[in-house]
């Protein structure tokens, strides 16, 4: 494997990774009580793994075999409902500068097929950062008042 298709690799089971803590959020928010915020944290969830289908589909395309590797146990605990929202939302900023690094090591590579590939990934991680930068404004508007707090889990719930 060329050490493009590694770092592809890589993000594929960070991908996975991702999944699994967004499971373990979710988890979070039920226990709370709250299953509009686990329903989306599910949701994403399974984005995560959808985008990992996405990277072992090319892996695949371009012959070559996506390997799994150990993922590590998520926390479990993540605060009131603002701080676990922004600590989702780091993680996507995590997600984007890897996507970024990966998309300018591929045009580093003259590898055509990654960047048209990766340039999905990039798109859609300015929605992702978007989408939970508005959700954390919301939250700190309603300042973790059940009232505000209900509307956004049935709101999310719909997701």
């Amino acid at each position: 494997m060329s050490k493009l298709n590694d770092a592809i690799n890589k993000q594929y089971n960070f991908e996975i990774e991702s999944a699994y803590l967004y499971v373990s959020m979710a988890h979070y928010m039920e226990e709370k009580g709250m299953s509009g915020f686990a329903h989306f944290f599910l949701k994403q969830a399974h984005e995560e793994i959808e985008h990992a289908e996405k990277m072992s589909h090319y892996l695949f395309s371009i012959d070559e075999k996506p390997t799994l590797e150990a993922i590590k146990k998520p926390q479990e605990e993540f605060g009131n409902f603002t701080e676990t929202f922004k600590a989702a939302y780091e993680h996507e900023q995590e997600v984007t500068k890897r996507i970024n690094e990966l998309y300018d090591f591929s045009i580093e590579e003259n590898d055509h097929k990654a960047t048209s590939m990766l340039q999905w990934f990039v798109d859609e991680q300015v929605e992702e950062e978007d989408s939970f930068r508005t959700l954390i404004e919301q939250l700190e508007r309603v300042n973790e008042s059940w009232a505000g707090l209900y509307l956004l889990d049935e709101k999310l719930g719909q997701r």
